[in-house]
């Protein structure tokens, strides 16, 4: 393990993370919100931190090695959070404890959009502002945006891709080059930000609310800067229409849109196996839960029951967390059936959570296959995806992650009913974290405010493990990976 390389990379990225308390002191300054000393004296904490961890090892220029990628990833969403509590912690606006400041902080860069904090009306717009900042760095990772940057640095970035991506077919490169690849992912993240926030300036928000949910609907973070959240614009449908579009776009695999931004071609869309079956599950979740609604006599109007039915389907299904209504207390299984779309997910390759689309496909081809052998048992059937092969090795590693994902959500959740929480807020706590959803069922319904302090760090772990797609985190608690 090369602790100097690592050291050297976390201080160059504790300086360049610093510069992002910069936009919320313009922000102060514009709305006089009295809040620039907390962003002011953040930003002064981060970049001396990293100056001072990265003068005395500044000429440790080693290339890096796989370990070390995964290493500086954990690490550096830990760190990241932590520093990233600063402004909470120090405003005079917000009462906050460690343990939310930390959680609320993680919760934003892992685009869970988990919030323990009230009253969002009334805070200072800078605050506002930094939540859903948080989020869109987070959204396509940070760590992404550090590879296009490194090799001015003279740091090699393939190893931190690897480990950040996520994804099961990690080693997919859109162009020759890392640099390039990462130059491109976020200029089509950038690209949807701006077009996001245009739309839903013209939809009917102010330039601040549309900036602030064009950032979080592209990362599918589900932050707001209202406590209704999307439901604080229920009188403007064409906002919730906005909505659906981008987020749907946004949980698509993002190298599918640079093939078909580059072909200037739908084609890459129609023959992806992914794409298709994400389009048709959440088209049938949608009209389940229209239907549902309007035959519950939950909305009258068989329009709005479509409209809120589509945009809660679309919004828990893609893990973004935008509400319009609490879903949690809307009629029957539709509670339930949203939170277990969550589970699925929005595609690899986008900025969503859940165990991701094209795993869910694979295991319903492998069940197939199975149930074939057993009417055929010496055929030979081969798992295709877009008319191509896959290897059992991906199959395999399919089930790897599927059977870690069980165990490490058993033991979340049973952690949580230890400290106290109900089982049903305690399941659905455990899905929004790990799935990077937010809102849950129960206690954790609209917000996590009022959970006990253990539940909080036990959920942050779960965040961060949902983030990172499991493997990269528990692959640090093996004794193989400390061994030389």
């Amino acid at each position: 393990m090369q602790f100097f390389v690592i050291q050297r990379i976390l201080g160059i990225l504790l300086m360049v993370f610093s510069f992002t308390m910069v936009p919320p002191m313009i922000v102060s300054i514009i709305y006089l919100d009295g809040a620039f000393e907390p962003f002011f004296n953040a930003f002064a904490v981060t970049l001396i931190t990293g100056i001072v961890a990265w003068l005395p090892v500044k000429n440790h220029k080693n290339e890096l090695r796989l370990r070390d990628g995964f290493l500086i990833v954990v690490l550096f969403w830990t760190v990241l959070a932590s520093f990233g509590a600063i402004p909470f912690l120090l405003s005079s606006q917000i009462e906050i404890t460690i343990t939310d400041a930390f959680f609320e902080s993680l919760s934003g860069l892992t685009t869970t959009g988990a919030t323990v904090i009230e009253g969002l009306d009334k805070l200072p717009k800078s605050i506002l502002y930094y939540r859903q900042q948080l989020q869109w760095l987070g959204g396509m990772g940070i760590i992404v945006l550090a590879v296009a940057i490194m090799p001015l640095l003279g740091i090699g970035g393939m190893q931190l891709y690897k480990a950040e991506t996520p994804g099961p077919m990690k080693d997919t490169k859109l162009t020759p080059r890392i640099t390039e690849t990462a130059k491109a992912l976020w200029y089509i993240y950038l690209g949807l930000t701006i077009t996001c926030a245009i739309a839903y300036y013209f939809a009917g928000m102010n330039a601040f609310d549309a900036i602030g949910h064009s950032f979080s609907t592209i990362a599918i973070g589900g932050f707001s800067t209202h406590d209704a959240s999307m439901g604080f614009f229920n009188e403007t449908p064409m906002v919730e229409l906005v909505a659906i579009i981008f987020m749907l776009l946004a949980g698509v695999n993002f190298s599918l849109h640079f093939l078909s931004w580059r072909s200037r071609s739908l084609k890459a869309y129609l023959f992806d196996s992914e794409f298709k079956t994400y389009i048709t599950l959440l088209f049938i979740v949608s009209l389940i839960s229209a239907f549902y609604l309007y035959y519950t006599d939950f909305f009258i109007a068989p329009e709005r029951a479509l409209l809120h039915g589509m945009f809660q389907a679309v919004s828990i299904g893609t893990t973004t967390g935008f509400t319009t209504y609490e879903y949690h207390n809307w009629p029957g299984f539709l509670p339930v059936l949203l939170l277990f779309t969550s589970f699925i997910g929005a595609c690899a390759g986008s900025t969503g959570g859940g165990m991701k689309m094209i795993r869910f496909l694979l295991l319903i081809k492998q069940g197939i296959r199975e149930i074939k052998r057993l009417i055929h048992p010496n055929a030979v059937f081969v798992i295709k995806i877009g008319g191509k092969p896959l290897s059992d090795r991906i199959i395999q590693a399919v089930w790897g992650f599927f059977s870690a994902y069980v165990a490490a959500f058993s033991i979340i959740l049973l952690a949580l009913m230890l400290t106290g929480l109900d089982q049903i807020s305690a399941f659905s706590a455990t899905a929004a974290a790990m799935n990077n959803l937010g809102p849950g069922l129960n206690e954790v319904g609209s917000n996590y405010a009022n959970i006990n302090d253990s539940a909080k760090w036990i959920l942050s772990f779960a965040m961060l493990l949902g983030r990172l797609e499991i493997f990269t985190l528990l692959v640090l608690l093996t004794p193989a990976f400390w061994q030389r």
